[in-house]
């Protein structure tokens, strides 16, 4: 366990941790949906909930393939072992169609709000910046007005031997340090 171990701190913050190892077995349906209510029920500016998620699900729902195919070359080499993938998006405008400037700040909330369910529910996430957002961009039909901050990997913790390289072996097993 990769805890803090930071004394009063919320045990689903001092137990989260972003592995990059994850098991194959599938994350459940009613799981999944879980990820996305507790995004639903952040708190945002205007309660305009300003953002959108796009998952696939390993040989499932969803465009899984589209989502790894964006991720860096060192980012799909761990993230093909998560059962889902998830890119999180911002909405830039209000419904009032005024510029939103809280819209990334609210999709940060409403991702640890995914985040923190996720660990609630015995999943571990990983959120990633190497990705490539207009390809993400092409491939779904995004619009103008919609920003892509992460692509988030979500499944069960796996085996660190499960990785491909030492590198990543052994930033797996070292201490969570801030």
């Amino acid at each position: 366990s990769k805890k803090a171990n930071v004394e009063g701190l919320n045990s689903v913050i001092d137990e989260r941790w972003s592995p990059r190892s994850f098991d194959s077995k599938p994350v459940e349906p009613e799981k999944i949906k879980l990820l996305f209510e507790a995004a639903k029920w952040s708190p945002s500016s205007y309660n305009d909930q300003p953002w959108k998620y796009i998952y696939g699900v390993k040989n499932g729902e969803g465009d899984y393939d589209g989502i790894l195919s964006s991720l860096v070359e060192f980012n799909q080499l761990w993230a093909s072992t998560a059962p889902v993938l998830i890119v999180a998006i911002s909405i830039d405008k209000k419904k009032d169609g005024t510029i939103n400037t809280y819209s990334a700040y609210d999709l940060g909330q409403a991702t640890l709000s995914l985040v923190l369910q996720a660990h609630h529910s015995g999943l571990h996430t990983h959120q990633m910046g190497g990705f490539n957002g207009d390809a993400i961009k092409k491939h779904f039909e995004i619009p103008e007005g919609y920003g892509i901050w992460s692509v988030i990997a979500v499944g069960y913790l796996g085996s660190p031997e499960n990785l491909t390289n030492e590198y990543m072996k052994n930033m797996e097993t070292a201490p969570r340090q801030r």
